[in-house]
């Protein structure tokens, strides 16, 4: 055992101590961050705007803070653009994380110096707590690589500007320097194939232990890597121990990422994003990521069913239930105050809390009335790829409302398989049943002839890819939505159906 792997144990278990100090007490650790936060920007612009010095409890924020999305907040984060300071947070932020936006371009999500620290200690965390619990810690050795934007940063208003995943490489740990590719030089390379490829240079007679990214982005790695090679990664990396993920679910690519790998790796799922770092994968054998009730966030929950009804109900981590769809809603040490995420979460365990993300709270089909969210359609495909012989690249899923010839609408399956099923209705047949099984509204619908079965597009191979780079968003952070309630996503991918 290397010194640095001995070290590695000893802090993975002084970490572990600390969480349980707070997993064992979440209310606590929620309320106390809740006072500080208060607390800390009762004297800025937003705070004195929302009576902030008045506000004792979660009901009083309930009453002067409203739920809003970027688009609300936005006021606010120009004033600060503009240079003034103490309003979201005291002082400024020290960077700004560009997003896409979904109505006014891009989006710019200030982090701060007290935010950035706990995305840096989580990302740490979530590999020390896997060192804790399996004693594996001989991938610290190795070289690690961690498939991510650019890191070189623009100015806004004074502040850097850049992707959260470019901003992150400025934080990576000393120790761990030596240890991390793929070089700078080649990180700030901005065309994602151009930039993969010279990733593969710099990587493929390297020994990778671990490697981490979006799957989607991971995967186009690992093809490239084995038509380059004719070698599965597993093989040609022999010590490659740990695949670290987060941003999409992971399940729709597993066999895929199976076959490429050749044999079974560990991997630790994260739920990072511009406005924080929420949660990560703490055991290996159990379902769900445990929830950070003690970084700087405040976190509320909304019924998915009940966002949009004017009386909806804010509840605390203390209210919520299992296996029920909530809209995600934070405050954050970073100046963001009864913010909608955007992402719904369901919780599988409450001792602790460990959520998994179910979809997004705008991202659904109901076209109908039938409320089908992402967590549907990737279970349906799932259950449908487990039970028969496809693999699957990628996919999304829209509602075909006007189809020809006086058809019955119906749900159109846009996939591109790495192996066609040999028989599609029984691939079919098995996502209709998951998909009627899991939502009654689907259900009725189909037993009512309002809707008839689901559909398949098979789109060409590396048609995916194709589209994305076709409206300039291949690599990096950017990720295929799931699902949509209108038909744009689909149309755009008319070019590239097989």
């Amino acid at each position: 055992m290397s010194l640095k792997s001995f070290a590695a144990k000893l802090f993975a278990k002084s970490i572990a101590k600390k969480t349980s100090s707070w997993v064992n007490n979440p209310v606590h650790a929620q309320e106390k961050v809740f006072q500080e936060l208060i607390q800390r920007a009762k004297n800025t612009q937003f705070g004195q705007d929302h009576g902030f010095s008045e506000i004792k409890n979660h009901q009083d924020f309930i009453e002067k803070v409203p739920v809003r999305d970027y688009e609300e907040l936005k006021p606010y984060v120009h004033q600060i653009i503009d240079g003034n300071k103490d309003v979201l947070w005291p002082g400024k932020p020290i960077y700004f994380a560009k997003t896409s936006g979904t109505t006014s371009g891009a989006k710019y999500i200030p982090i701060t110096k007290e935010s950035i620290k706990y995305q840096v200690e989580a990302s740490r965390n979530a590999i020390l707590s896997y060192i804790h619990e399996t004693g594996n810690a001989e991938f610290v050795d190795g070289r690690m690589i961690f498939l991510q934007g650019s890191p070189e940063l623009e100015d806004k208003g004074g502040i850097k500007l850049g992707r959260l995943s470019g901003i992150s490489a400025h934080y990576v740990p000393n120790y761990l320097q030596k240890n991390r590719l793929p070089s700078w030089e080649t990180n700030c390379i901005e065309d994602w194939e151009t930039k993969v490829d010279k990733i593969i240079e710099e990587t493929e007679h390297e020994d990778m232990t671990v490697i981490a990214g979006i799957p989607s982005w991971v995967q186009m790695y690992f093809e490239k890597l084995n038509a380059k090679t004719g070698k599965k990664v597993g093989e040609l990396f022999e010590n490659f121990q740990l695949f670290i993920y987060g941003g999409v679910n992971y399940e729709p690519y597993r066999a895929k990422f199976e076959d490429l790998m050749g044999r079974s790796v560990d991997s630790i799922e994260l739920f990072p994003a511009s406005e924080g770092f929420f949660a990560y994968q703490d055991l290996q054998q159990t379902n769900g990521m445990l929830l950070l009730l003690n970084s700087g966030i405040f976190y509320e929950f909304i019924k998915a069913d009940e966002f949009f009804d004017e009386n909806r109900k804010r509840l605390t981590i203390a209210e919520v239930e299992m296996n029920v769809d909530y809209a995600m809603v934070i405050s954050t040490n970073a100046g963001l105050w009864g913010y909608n995420l955007g992402d719904t979460v369901r919780f599988v365990s409450v001792k602790p809390y460990r959520v998994i993300v179910s979809g997004r709270i705008k991202h659904f089909i109901s076209a109908f009335g039938e409320h089908v969210i992402a967590k549907e359609v990737e279970e349906a495909l799932k259950i449908a790829v487990s039970k028969t012989d496809a693999v699957v690249n990628e996919f999304t899923v829209a509602p075909q409302t006007n189809p020809p010839d006086g058809e019955l609408p119906y749900h159109e399956w846009l996939i591109e398989f790495e192996q066609t099923p040999t028989s599609a209705s029984d691939f079919i047949g098995l996502m209709e049943e998951s998909m009627k099984s899991q939502n009654s509204y689907y259900l009725d619908l189909i037993d009512g002839n309002i809707l008839q079965p689901l559909k398949i597009s098979n789109v060409k191979p590396g048609g995916f890819q194709a589209y994305m780079k076709s409206i300039g968003k291949l690599g990096g952070q950017n990720k295929v939505q799931r699902l949509s309630n209108d038909r744009k996503l689909a149309d755009g991918l008319t070019p590239f159906l097989g």
